[in-house]
């Protein structure tokens, strides 16, 4: 695994600091996933449901505090600008697979990530998007970089 850049790491902190500061009503101590509006995109020729986290409190909570996610679901994140990303897997319960996705729609690469492991998955250069889904869901479709992403929502908002 190639070492996160300054930026990555600032994204991995900058999104702890929310977590802590997040209103009550963003955080689901009660072990509920938090409600986010979804979206149908397509990978490759695969249809995806997608639930959309396009504000740093929805981008810092993720998919923690779950213990499931249905067939072909996953998670968007969607960023304000492209930039190095690295994501990680804190009081997340479930095996995921990553991938992250440039302004271009386009598969940079893909990393499986293990339930509850602290170590950074960086994505492989400037990123706009990152979609998780259960671990292997990218390689069971042989789905990876260069793969095209149609449907994506627009950038977040500043």
């Amino acid at each position: 695994m190639t070492k996160p850049s300054a930026t990555a790491i600032l994204v991995l902190v900058a999104g702890a600091a929310l977590l802590a500061t997040a209103p009550a009503s963003a955080q689901p101590g009660d072990g509920r996933p938090q409600a986010l509006p979804a979206t149908k995109i397509r990978v490759g020729p695969h249809t995806v449901t997608a639930e959309v986290a396009g504000t740093p409190e929805q981008r810092t909570i993720g998919l923690m505090y779950r213990f499931s996610l249905p067939a072909d679901h996953g998670m968007l994140f969607v960023f304000a600008a492209p930039q190095p990303l690295a994501f990680w897997m804190r009081n997340t319960y479930i095996p995921l697979s990553i991938a992250y996705i440039d302004a271009d729609g386009r598969i940079l690469n893909v990393a499986d990530m293990a339930p509850r492991d602290e170590s950074t998955h960086a994505s492989h250069g400037a990123a706009l998007y990152a979609l998780e889904m259960r671990k292997g869901w990218f390689a069971e479709r042989r789905l990876g970089p260069g793969t095209r992403v149609t449907g994506l929502p627009p950038p977040a908002a500043r």
